[in-house]
């Protein structure tokens, strides 16, 4: 076996022609070219800019009284600093980051906040601050600035609006609203042309993921950064997002009474958890597969993470809501 078959093979001995295939990616879905760094940056309104590494997704506002930077994902790292460079040089700008302001505590979007030294004011929620005080991570310093429901600030005269409506992805996600730039940011919520990757976007309370999009959508915007892959949003893109969990919730409550679990658990007796993982699998491809058919196409990776994404929402229908659950007689 040479080097490169060995490489290909990987550690588990699969050889990548053994690993499935999935439908093409919209072309619609894709972002610009990244650089030789490996990152693009460009305007998203006035001096308003974003940049990404295809993956994940950063912004920052150059104003009079340094930057502010929205995000510090550690995938982006050195590459947010050198972005921010090349704007402040061809601008003629402070290129001083001086704020960071945190979307929530997940490492995946703060972890390269520590790279912006000591001496940055770092503002987030109040539960942001706890949850970064628990996870202690030098990484990523708890924000000293921190507020409740809702905080408006000036720097540089430019507006940013921060509000608290309720857990969705996580306890502490906030909006993040800029109307002089015309641009709300909401992170870990809706991927521009994508699926949601696992558990809708690993999201910790389900209902709460559901009904985030309605809210962002009550707020006036025309450029929306969720925070993951290779383009901004559009509000055309949040609906589509809607109506693809909508989907999915309705697939789900019309399954649900109608896959009868007893063969389950005659089939593996006392192994209960064989029994009910049977039964789950079976509601979650029958739940998934008509959104799968709908939306392969539209939304990248529909087939990759719709049925992950489907159990999440079957879970907490059942769980949260109460649905398809019956109390013995």
């Amino acid at each position: 076996m040479t080097a490169t078959t060995q490489t290909m093979a990987g550690t588990n001995g699969r050889h990548a022609t053994e690993l499935p295939d999935y439908a093409p990616v919209p072309r619609s879905a894709l972002g610009p070219a990244l650089n030789a760094q490996g990152y693009y940056v460009g305007r998203v309104e006035k001096n308003l800019y974003w940049v990404t590494d295809g993956t994940y997704q950063s912004a920052f506002l150059t104003t009079k009284d340094g930057v502010v930077l929205l995000d510090a994902p550690p995938t982006i790292g050195n590459n947010i600093q050198r972005a921010v460079d090349e704007i402040a040089q061809a601008n003629g700008v402070s290129n001083k980051v001086k704020y960071l302001i945190y979307s929530h505590h997940h490492a995946d979007h703060g972890g390269a906040s520590s790279l912006f030294g000591k001496d940055v004011v770092r503002i987030g929620h109040e539960e942001t601050r706890r949850l970064l005080i628990r996870d202690n991570d030098p990484a990523r310093p708890a924000p000293e600035d921190i507020f409740q429901d809702r905080r408006t600030l000036d720097i540089g005269g430019n507006r940013i609006e921060l509000a608290w409506q309720g857990s969705n992805h996580s306890p502490d996600n906030i909006y993040i609203h800029l109307p002089d730039h015309d641009t709300l940011m909401l992170i870990d919520i809706v991927n521009a042309g994508w699926a949601p990757v696992y558990i809708c976007n690993l999201s910790e309370d389900v209902q709460g993921y559901m009904a985030a999009p309605e809210k962002a959508l009550a707020y006036k915007w025309k450029h929306f950064i969720g925070g993951h892959l290779g383009r901004l949003a559009t509000r055309d893109d949040v609906t589509l997002h809607q109506r693809y969990m909508a989907d999915i919730d309705a697939s789900v409550r019309k399954t649900l009474p109608a896959i009868d679990p007893t063969p389950y658990f005659q089939k593996y007796g006392e192994n209960t958890w064989a029994a009910l993982k049977g039964y789950l699998d079976e509601c979650t491809d029958a739940a998934a597969a008509p959104v799968i058919e709908k939306y392969t196409g539209v939304l990248a990776a529909a087939d990759v993470f719709t049925a992950s994404t489907t159990f999440w929402v079957m879970e907490s229908i059942r769980l949260d809501l109460g649905y398809a659950s019956w109390v013995h007689p």
